[in-house]
């Protein structure tokens, strides 16, 4: 098998987010071909397409207006996530600054149906706290009106149909949620879901005649479902079940009821396509004709006739297909570049399951390379964040790059990740921390069976709260591994909470415990305390402008790790944050991490 450097890998490019304009022809999306997101547009399938933005940092979405020529979409300075709205002409000529208050965030709320006015929230008052603003197209800066005064995490998710309203949702913790429903004019807000417990509400849309918000939801159930929202009773009636697995996201057209459903099953995504006909009736139209896939962030044309939506696979890059609403065909918009590499290079995974400490099965995805000689491939394991998220089968040119040179790929959905029911993810909260990296382990001892694995082989790879279990792992269980490498990852729960963005805080509290009740024991699990464990070579690396875990983490464990005369290396990018969004970056921090691998593993 032919072998490639790693900067082809990164060169790999993705099309994603895709939003029709209002003529229902162009469509606008996010590409990375200069090395970060920027906006380009089409105007028909397979087409070369425009460059819109030329900007150095990344743009985060792009949203066209409903009425004119114009799109507006958002961009931070060096991944600090304090992100301001720009509005941009559909020919890319001008770009309007409307916001201009880069000490604080700005998160985007919806276009209201004419186009004149867009809703934000952004915590400019207060750090800490979120207000609800609605500002007209023309307008900028302070001449935002600020709607509603908020004490909390804040977010604006939609207008109603006569544009006398707003669906405002506020996060309590990431399986937490509360929506109300604000009057613009008057600032009256109305709870709309007072509950006990943890309950999740997202993906929401006004229905046709304003009297409903549709949504997924896990009230009184172990999976999200499709459900209506009635907002005169406050009722919730199921449209869709869920069954054994999240209904993760849902596009209602508020014109004509037609609606995008996203099913995550084992991690693959199977949509449902439908049009209501009645407050919990629907009809069903053809499933889309796609592979095995991750889909998601479906966009309708101006009569609801096709949606674009973005879709990448194990083996196949991300980019924009568009499908026919009645007759389920679907064409691909975008052509992202792969680099040159073949899709015959790219390995597809194995969904396998393994049994853990107290005998739950645990899910993985497991990945090995084209040739494996019996008992001598490395291995890596690589964890993922949130915790409440999930690794799903999306295309990872990291993954790629290492099966390519000879590497297995082991990516695990430990206790505590999303996408397995609302139990699932509570089974390591706060004192039940070290349970997930007990699956880790347990997890590793499944690939020592393996025949391929060399035993004395094993990576451990993972990024933020990935990071943090690349650590315990390498501290809990220092025998098992050859290596470690921790990406913007936490080393201390109690200096993370304290030098977390102020807006953040309570929101990560709720997962891992709090600063005032739960300080001896956050200490007792962090990783920089038991850094006299770590006997295996370490990289860390770090944004330094990361607003949800200082690089203080990364400056902290590098320190303490290589006072025990174990070999540590660190890298700092000093214009980025949470991650690594420039190319050049991307490039400089993944084929350091494959050189440190090669000396050590």
């Amino acid at each position: 098998m032919q072998t490639y450097d790693f900067e082809r890998y990164l060169n790999v490019r993705s099309a994603n987010t895709p939003s029709f304009g209002p003529d229902g022809e162009r469509l606008s999306f996010l590409m990375d071909t200069t090395g970060v997101p920027q906006v380009w547009r089409l105007d028909a399938p397979r087409e070369w397409p425009r460059q819109l933005t030329f900007e150095e940092e990344a743009v985060s979405f792009a949203s066209w207006s409903p009425e004119r020529d114009e799109l507006i979409f958002g961009m931070d300075q060096g991944g600090d996530e304090r992100t301001q709205l720009f509005r941009l002409d559909g020919d890319g000529e001008t770009i309007t600054p409307l916001t201009d208050m880069p000490d604080a965030i700005h998160y985007w709320g919806g276009w209201n149906s004419d186009g004149s006015r867009f809703a934000f929230a952004s915590n400019r008052r207060d750090e800490s706290v979120f207000d609800v603003y609605v500002q007209g197209r023309d307008e900028r800066g302070d001449d935002a009106e600020m709607v509603y005064e908020g004490d909390g995490w804040l977010s604006a998710v939609g207008w109603s149909p006569d544009d006398e309203s707003l669906a405002v949702l506020e996060s309590h913790s990431s399986f937490d949620q509360d929506l109300y429903v604000l009057d613009v004019e008057t600032g009256d807000c109305d709870h709309l879901t007072p509950h006990e417990g943890n309950v999740r509400y997202g993906s929401v849309n006004w229905s046709p005649d304003g009297d409903a918000l549709y949504l997924t939801t896990d009230e009184g159930a172990d999976t999200t479902y499709f459900a209506r929202l009635d907002l005169e009773t406050g009722t919730v009636e199921t449209v869709a079940e869920g069954g054994d697995w999240n209904v993760d996201s849902a596009t209602v057209d508020e014109d004509t009821g037609r609606f995008v459903l996203g099913r995550n099953v084992d991690g693959y995504t199977e949509l449902t396509v439908g049009e209501l006909t009645g407050e919990t009736e629907y009809r069903e139209f053809p499933t889309p004709d796609l592979p095995s896939c991750v889909a998601g962030g479906p966009s309708f044309d101006d009569e609801a006739e096709r949606f674009a939506l973005t879709v990448t696979a194990s083996t196949g890059n991300t980019n924009v297909h568009v499908v026919d609403v009645e007759t389920g065909e679907t064409e691909r918009w975008t052509d992202a570049a792969t680099a040159g590499l073949p899709k015959s290079s790219f390995v597809e995974p194995e969904l396998v399951r393994y049994e853990t400490f107290d005998g739950r099965e645990i899910p993985a995805f497991f990945s090995v390379p084209h040739e494996t000689p019996d008992g001598a491939t490395p291995v890596i394991v690589d964890i993922h964040g949130g915790p409440e998220s999930q690794r799903r089968p999306s295309f990872h040119p990291v993954k790629q790059y290492f099966l390519n040179r000879g590497y297995a790929y082991f990516e695990p959905n430990v206790r505590g990740s999303a996408g397995y029911g609302k139990a699932y993810t509570h089974l390591d909260d706060v004192e039940k921390r070290m349970d997930s990296v007990a699956d880790i382990e347990a997890g590793v001892q499944w690939l020592r069976d393996r025949p391929e694995i060399d035993p004395d082989r094993v990576v451990a790879m993972g990024g933020s709260y990935g990071g943090f279990m690349v650590l315990a792992a390498l501290t809990e269980y220092p025998d098992l591994w050859a290596a470690g490498v921790d990406i913007v990852g936490i080393a201390n729960f109690v200096t993370f909470l304290e030098n977390t963005g102020d807006w953040r805080r309570e929101h990560r509290e709720a997962e891992y415990g709090s600063l005032e009740d739960d300080r001896e024991f956050l200490e007792s699990i962090s990783p920089s305390n038991h850094a006299e464990n770590v006997a295996a070579p370490l990289m860390v690396l770090h944004g330094a402008n990361d607003p949800r875990v200082p690089v203080g983490e990364a400056e902290q464990i590098a320190d303490v790790v290589a006072e025990q005369g174990v070999p540590v290396e660190k890298l700092i990018f000093d214009d980025e944050g949470h991650g690594f969004s420039k190319l050049e970056n991307r490039i400089e921090a993944y084929t350091s991490v494959a050189a440190f691998l090669d000396e050590h593993v």
